[in-house]
């Protein structure tokens, strides 16, 4: 959804990844750039050039690379919330490149609407597969084994009729 809401507010998107495969689909939501995160010379090469970074990862990861991406007076803003601390990243970091570093959880009502609004008017919708209720544990197994690309929608119809 970040891709989706940063190309309809007109933003150039680079999209981190440790996954090759999903390098396709982050470009078929809009992003302009696909970088592998596990590829040295790929970092090098965005080093310094991003002005924000929005990290939505939930585990533990070395702050550090995604800092050096981040250019004079940008900021990386973390919206995942690991169950282990961060390992700490670097000062000079920040104080070299005027680097701001904060976190957001989720914005009040009045922010969630304004975004449902604007994904309304730019017909910004989220990736889903949509299964049917009888489905539902191997849904779960696919979750746990990884093989899931976008988030699972229970289609209520399939729901058997209340006796």
């Amino acid at each position: 959804m970040a891709v989706k809401i940063a190309k309809a507010m007109g933003a150039e998107v680079t999209l981190f990844t440790t996954t090759p495969g999903k390098a396709e689909d982050a470009k078929a939501m809009g992003a302009d750039h696909v970088v592998i995160s596990k590829e040295p010379e790929q970092m090098k090469a965005v080093a310094g050039t991003l002005d924000l970074v929005v990290d939505s990862i939930a585990a533990p990861h070395d702050l550090d690379a995604y800092l050096a991406t981040v250019g004079r007076e940008g900021s990386l803003v973390l919206l995942g919330v690991p169950p282990a601390p961060h390992p700490s990243p670097a000062v000079h970091n920040f104080i070299r490149g005027r680097r701001s570093l904060s976190g957001s959880l989720i914005g009040g009502i009045a922010e969630t609407q304004q975004m449902l609004d604007f994904c309304a008017e730019h017909g910004v919708t989220a990736e889903v597969e949509m299964i049917a209720m009888d489905q539902i544990d191997a849904a779960y197994d696919r979750m746990e084994s990884s093989d899931v690309k976008f988030r699972f929608v229970i289609d209520m119809e399939s729901m058997p009729a209340a006796a």
